[in-house]
């Protein structure tokens, strides 16, 4: 019965990954070259450097891998839905690293433009 409901919901997530990506790509396209009113620009804030993106997944999948190293190194200690735990204690401590990594690149941009 689970194999009934995992693929289908494992088709819907990469169908809703690839609408978002297309979505974002036309809209930004859009907004590059101008076709879209002045105050829709500062709805849709522009994404970052691809450097900071490879940082922030490369960092959450270090996370995701540390987490399944320390549930295979103790196997009696931590249980399936630990490992899951783990996971997502070790993304979050990821995406939250990328935010200070982040946020001090923005503003270290922000000071070397304005001066």
């Amino acid at each position: 019965m689970p194999e009934l409901v995992i693929v289908p919901a494992v088709f819907l997530a990469v169908v809703a990954i690839v609408k978002i990506v297309s979505d974002a790509r036309t809209r930004n396209r859009l907004i590059d070259k101008g076709l879209v009113e002045e105050g829709v620009k500062n709805l849709y804030p522009r994404q970052s450097s691809p450097a900071l993106s490879n940082l922030k997944w490369g960092l959450v999948l270090m996370g995701i891998g540390v987490a399944s190293m320390i549930s295979f190194w103790f196997p009696d200690v931590i249980s399936e839905e630990g490992t899951l735990g783990l996971i997502c204690i070790f993304a979050g401590v990821a995406f939250l690293i990328y935010y200070a990594i982040a946020s001090q690149r923005e503003k270290e941009h922000r000071n070397g433009s304005s001066s």
